[in-house]
Parts: structure tokens; sequence; C-alpha cells
């Protein structure tokens, strides 16, 4: 399953449209990082809202897209976890370590704008 990327500006922005299967998040993952690079992006939010789990390989790939973005230079978000998810991951001790996360797209924009405005003094 194909997942759109929009640029928005200095952001790249992919709403996951239906459950993915695992070599559908590794193509997510090898995309943005492709994509950042090319579109000189500086941060990237990741919607996971249409998610009904996230199991250890769907977590893991996430933090580690998270990971090589970063080391390209740009920020990510991830946001709209569910509450179930978020319990469940709890439970089986899924951690998404140095990834910031936010409730929705409007409040995953405007972590981004803090982060990197902030950080250069422009904001």
């Amino acid at each position: 399953m194909l997942v759109p990327i929009l640029k928005q500006g200095d952001y790249l922005i992919a709403s996951i449209q239906s459950e993915l299967s695992d070599a559908d998040l590794l193509k997510l993952r090898d995309d943005l990082v492709r994509r950042v690079s090319e579109f000189r992006s500086r941060g990237v939010i990741v919607d996971v809202t249409v998610l009904d789990v996230m199991d250890s390989f769907a977590t893991r790939t996430l933090r580690s897209m998270a990971h090589m973005v970063m080391l390209r230079g740009a920020e990510t978000v991830i946001v709209g976890i569910q509450p179930e998810v978020a319990f469940s991951m709890v439970q089986l001790g899924l951690r998404l370590e140095g990834v910031t996360t936010a409730l929705d797209l409007e409040e995953g924009l405007s972590l981004l704008d803090h982060k990197i405005k902030g950080d250069n003094g422009l904001g």
C-alpha cells in the first residue's frame, strides 16, 4: 500500500491511510529518508491515526525512521496514536524512545515549528 507523502513548506507529512504490511513500513521509512534529502526538509510528521495496532516491528521501524531522519538533519513527530494503541504498547513494553509524539496533525505542526524555529532563534 502506497503512503502519500505531502510536502508542506519545510515539512513532509506522511499520512498512513490503512494497515501496512512490514514491507510497506520499510518502504515508507526508505521513502521518507530519501525525500528528506531530496527536498531538504526540516521536519517530518507521520500520522498513524488509522492504525489499530502497533506491533514490535512497526514500533521499531518508526523509531529507526525517526533516528535516520534526525541523522539527515530533520525532526520527526509521530501523531495520532489512538488511546487503545498506546495502552497496548505500554502493556507490551513497546517504546518510541527518542521520538516526539503529538495528539494530532495540528499539534505536530506546532511542535515542529517550535523545535525548528525556536532552536534557530527565528521564532
